[in-house]
């Protein structure tokens, strides 16, 4: 009984986490219309808020001292999330296109502006690097401060490329008292969504009797990034499927730096090497393939089903090897 509480309790956070969120990724739009970003530059931008969830979560896990159920949630989001926001991406695109004379063929594809591989993919890349750089060599292994601000660094500068990249005329937008009231009310509810998903969390794996980097990987990670999901589903249905499908890597490259930020200011140690390094050789992985399919599909169509499909058989893959190889389960 205590499970389902527990289980009930993490749902209901995630689900205000996101709406919290929702409500700063209005303003951000309208920034990024004032200042003529492209679309997979605007990203950069609007995954402040759809990844700031995960951010918050992290945040909540530093101060409580459950450093692991951070670094598990920071791991296991951005491992999941790419297959799982392009399949819904594709989806939706196919929904959104059933009806158009082009799309009457017998293999349907889904069309991802190549600006996504210079502004995104290939910064996200960098960024993984940069970690392993800082996190893996023997004399500095783990997550010190400075690391932290490495990290945060990267960000800026990650930032900055989208912003220079395809600059546009900007748009007037308007403010309005009640949207900055609601963005407030969406700050406070997603720092208590972020306070009780770790706090769900770590009674969960006390119950189940599982390390809380476990659970930061495959509870809190999976839960963190459903509401991404059904917000990738209604973007992609609207038509804009660069914007849907590049989100993913947006926020993916918060979660490495703004996210990665409260847990080197703690000084986290990796307890266990070979879980860190295979989830973060993951990570690396599925953002190698995303890359991959964006460049070979620039003269054409970005992901096909079978892209779709490989991505899928990526993250199986890493289930199998974590459950077998890792875990040791059977």
């Amino acid at each position: 009984m205590k499970l389902f509480f527990w289980v009930l309790v993490l749902a209901a956070a995630a689900w205000g986490a996101h709406w919290g969120a929702d409500k700063l990724a209005e303003p951000l739009k309208k920034i990024r219309q004032q200042w003529g970003l492209s679309e997979a530059a605007g990203a950069a931008f609007i995954a402040l808020a759809t990844a700031s969830p995960e951010v918050g979560t992290n945040v909540v896990s530093a101060v409580q001292g459950l450093k692991d159920i951070g670094l598990g949630n920071l791991l296991g989001s951005n491992i999941i999330s790419v297959p799982a926001i392009v399949t819904v991406a594709y989806i939706a695109s196919r929904k959104h296109t059933k009806n158009s004379k082009s799309n009457r063929r017998r293999h349907h594809s889904m069309r991802v502006k190549p600006e996504a591989l210079y502004v995104q993919a290939l910064p996200y890349l960098g960024i993984i690097a940069l970690a392993a750089v800082l996190t893996l060599p023997q004399p500095w292994r783990g997550l010190q401060p400075i690391d932290g601000w490495i990290m945060l660094a990267a960000y800026i500068v990650y930032v900055a490329q989208a912003i220079m990249r395809d600059r546009q005329d900007g748009q007037a937008v308007r403010w309005n008292k009640k949207e900055i009231i609601v963005a407030t009310l969406g700050v406070l509810l997603l720092a208590l969504g972020a306070y009780f998903t770790v706090t769900a969390t770590e009674n969960i794996v006390s119950l189940l009797g599982i390390s809380k980097l476990i659970g930061g990987l495959f509870i809190t990670s999976t839960m963190s990034i459903a509401p991404e999901i059904f917000a990738t589903w209604s973007v992609a249905c609207s038509g804009q499927i660069t914007a849907a499908t590049t989100n993913v890597i947006a926020d993916n490259t918060v979660t490495m730096t703004l996210a990665f930020f409260p847990l080197a200011l703690v000084n986290l140690s990796i307890d266990n090497l070979l879980i860190f390094c295979v989830n973060l050789a993951f990570v690396a992985l599925l953002g190698i393939v995303y890359a991959a399919f964006i460049y070979w599909g620039s003269d054409k169509n970005s992901f096909q089903l079978w892209e779709v499909i490989t991505l899928n058989g990526v993250y199986f893959a890493y289930l199998a090897v974590m459950l077998f190889g890792v875990l040791k389960v059977f």
